[in-house]
């Protein structure tokens, strides 16, 4: 019965923020702060920036939900770190990009290496389980309505 989120999908779903939340997943945004050197809110700003696509501030501020001024710090925090540099719009003068720094980049790139490390659970499952458990993860993802206007936005 596909469009109708079942017992089975409630308790599916969270299973996954269980995980996320109190397993194995638990501690590894700060583990990985730890290892890094940075705050969480840097290392979630630090995912969503690009060597090659600079980011409007005024993007990442509605991403996030939050105050342009809470933005600019970040940004400066960033900026003193020299993992990031603004840049202005290239047609809109009035309008600051960020984007990522060479050693951003080459941070971001160990970030996402530590976080994408799947925790000692999932050996749990055999290959074929995990793969089995992928595509049933992009299949919700792709069905994600969020995520696919971002993907759709470029974001």
């Amino acid at each position: 019965m596909v469009g109708v989120t079942t017992q089975a999908g409630r308790e599916a779903w969270r299973t996954i923020l269980r995980l996320m939340f109190d397993g194995e997943g638990h501690g590894r945004m700060p583990e990985v702060c730890r290892a890094i050197g940075v705050p969480a809110s840097m290392v979630k700003t630090l995912m969503h920036l690009s060597p090659d696509e600079p980011k409007a501030m005024r993007d990442l501020a509605e991403h996030y939900g939050c105050d342009a001024s809470y933005i600019t710090a970040l940004v400066d925090d960033l900026e003193q770190r020299g993992f990031a540099e603004r840049r202005p719009h290239p047609s809109d003068r009035r309008i600051r990009t960020v984007v990522l720094t060479p050693a951003g980049a080459e941070v971001k790139e160990r970030l996402t290496e530590m976080l994408w490390t799947p925790p000692p659970a999932f050996s749990a499952l055999s290959a074929t389980e995990q793969r089995e458990l992928r595509d049933l993860l992009r299949k919700v993802a792709n069905a994600d309505t969020v995520l696919t206007a971002r993907a759709a936005a470029g974001r």
